[in-house]
């Protein structure tokens, strides 16, 4: 008997999340940063026990990665991708051989094609010295068709308020707001342009970057892939319960180092019908379309 449910598959989720071609990779940081030192790092006592320069141990909540004094990833090289950065919370410094640089969050994405090669460095401050500095961001490599992977560099930033969101109130009166990185979704402004040589740019491509975030009882209905092919990978990161067509999904664990709860993932070839179960906490879904 065949299934006629949307969902392909069920994964849990990590730090690292995974991807259908052209995506490569997707890293999901959620660190629990302390107050700041004045020095944009943690005071050094409570760097002991970590492995300073390779410290992904989540000790306390957060990690210096391969950052000594800062917490980040200090500078290191790039070919034949892009990296789409969206900073949720906290800020990221960046700087990049091209002569780039930029410090952005609150929202914020950056969208780097490496083509031929670059290197860049990306560092997370710890900007206040009297509070807490919580991080969350992702990071998407996409791949390159093979005619581009040797394109010149190419840098561009994607502010908060000139990046296009869908909001939909149901019949309920319970909120959707959909941002789009990329791709079109009907009912939104169109995406601001992605790099030339990326796939998003090719037309045929179907590729596409939703955050979808649903208030408590929530229904939204995602909207039918252009391409007959075209596969969906939603990655639903925080929140207890949600209805996926008729699946009920539920969250499967909520103690992890990365304090990301352990989610399914589930592959939609056409549409679905999401609800977010009415309970405190809005449910927060990525969907990444190939």
């Amino acid at each position: 008997m065949t299934s006629t449910s949307p969902i392909l598959r069920r994964l849990p989720l990590g730090s690292q999340w995974p991807c259908i071609d052209p995506f490569l990779f997707c890293a999901h940081h959620n660190d629990a940063y302390p107050q700041g030192n004045g020095a944009f790092g943690p005071d050094p006592a409570l760097l002991a026990g970590r492995n300073i320069g390779n410290d992904f141990s989540a000790q306390d909540g957060w990690s210096m990665y391969h950052g000594q004094d800062v917490p980040g990833f200090p500078v290191h090289p790039h070919r034949g991708f892009e990296t789409i950065t969206l900073v949720r919370k906290g800020m990221l410094d960046h700087a990049d051989s091209l002569g780039a640089m930029a410090r952005f969050g609150g929202g914020d994405v950056q969208w780097m094609t490496a083509g031929s090669g670059v290197q860049h460095t990306e560092m997370f401050p710890l900007l206040h010295t009297d509070r807490p500095n919580p991080l969350q961001l992702f990071q998407i490599w996409l791949n390159l068709p093979a005619r581009h992977k040797m394109e010149p560099a190419h840098f561009t930033m994607y502010w908060n308020e000139q990046i296009p969101r869908l909001q939909q109130v149901d019949a309920a009166g319970a909120a959707t707001t959909v941002t789009v990185v990329a791709g079109a979704l009907p009912g939104a402004d169109a995406p601001l342009p992605p790099p030339p040589a990326s796939w998003a740019a090719q037309a045929d491509s179907d590729v596409a970057v939703w955050i979808i975030e649903l208030a408590p009882g929530a229904r939204w209905t995602l909207p039918r892939a252009r391409g007959a092919d075209t596969q969906r990978m939603l990655y639903w990161f925080a929140g207890q319960q949600l209805t996926l067509a008729q699946d009920t999904l539920r969250c499967i664990s909520t103690h992890s180092k990365t304090s990301c709860c352990t989610t399914p993932v589930a592959s939609l070839p056409s549409w679905c019908c999401c609800k977010a179960t009415r309970l405190p906490n809005p449910w927060h879904a990525m969907a990444r379309l190939s």
